[in-house]
């Protein structure tokens, strides 16, 4: 019968795995608002910013004048591999193609991403000068990597400014952070220093889950060819693909807030963890704590 069941559960995990895969299709649409890039022409610098933070930042190249790289808050339309260059006839993905080979657009006063965009380049030199027509170029290499993370529908501030980046997106109504949670965090009973600080963000409290769940006594474990990260707890397993708002639950399709990540940490919401673990979490306001503790630690603690 044990053996029956195991197999039933990890066949059910196995078929929503391919629906998580979706879920987090649709929720990475949902959430490209967390995502910005700010161009500062001034430095001739790109910065991406996610979930309130910024990750990195770039050499570019902007418009030989100052009016010819428009300025604004743009949104990006399209994203496209291989673009060919209209004016000359060359082929995308050619290697004397000045656009590179990624495209993205951005609408800029109604031009729908066909006019304006963030591309890569066939001259490398030409990068952190004012050389272009209008659009901002970028190294290849990096363009690629901005290409893979920019979600559609997020936007791009171009401005020519002294203030930092972090500045000017506050001042367009991104939130900057999150920020360190100051208070004192307890694990059955005992004071933790925990490597991976617990941060609030979005006025919730989220915490390590490795480090904590290992604390606890599960055990953890990610899967980098799925990209999801599987806890095991008890008689729970638990099945989570970051930056989505689904967890599976012994089979079971569970929402909860979006975990994050910081580096290379995933964090989970200190509201939620009692419900797809069952251990025992409490927030003490009056001296700023978070109390958690395993089944067999209340049991000792509450015979």
């Amino acid at each position: 019968m044990g053996k029956t069941w195991k197999r039933g559960v990890m066949l059910t995990l196995a078929l929503l795995l391919s629906s998580i895969g979706l879920l987090a299709g649709s929720v990475s649409a949902a959430t490209s608002e967390h995502q910005l890039i700010i161009v500062n022409k001034k430095t001739n610098q790109l910065a991406f910013f996610e979930d309130g933070e910024l990750v990195k930042t770039f050499k570019v190249a902007t418009g030989k004048t100052p009016k010819l790289t428009p300025e604004g808050k743009f949104k990006i339309v399209n994203k496209i591999k291989n673009r060919p260059y209209y004016k000359e006839k060359i082929p995308g993905g050619d290697p004397s193609n000045p656009l590179g080979d990624r495209w993205i657009g951005l609408d800029v006063n109604g031009t729908k991403g066909t006019t304006y965009a963030i591309h890569g380049n066939n001259n490398e030199r030409s990068i952190g000068k004012y050389v272009s027509a209008g659009c901002i170029r970028m190294h290849n290499d990096s363009v690629h990597w901005l290409f893979d993370r920019i979600k559609i529908n997020s936007y791009a501030i171009v401005t020519s400014s002294d203030e930092t980046f972090e500045q000017i997106a506050e001042k367009n109504g991104y939130l900057v952070g999150p920020k360190l949670f100051q208070g004192t965090v307890y694990v059955n009973g005992i004071e933790q220093q925990l490597k991976s600080t617990p941060i609030m963000a979005d006025s919730r409290i989220f915490v390590p889950m490795r480090e904590l769940f290992e604390l606890l006594g599960a055990t953890v474990n990610w899967d980098n060819k799925t990209m999801t990260v599987t806890a095991f707890v008890g008689d729970r397993i638990i099945i989570h693909k970051p930056l989505t708002s689904e967890a599976i639950v012994n089979g079971d399709l569970m929402s909860m807030t979006a975990s994050r990540f910081v580096g290379n940490t995933v964090m989970l919401p200190l509201r939620d963890i009692s419900a797809l673990s069952q251990y025992g979490v409490q927030w003490d306001g009056a001296t700023n704590s978070i109390h958690l503790t395993s089944n067999a630690a209340a049991d000792t603690l509450n015979p």
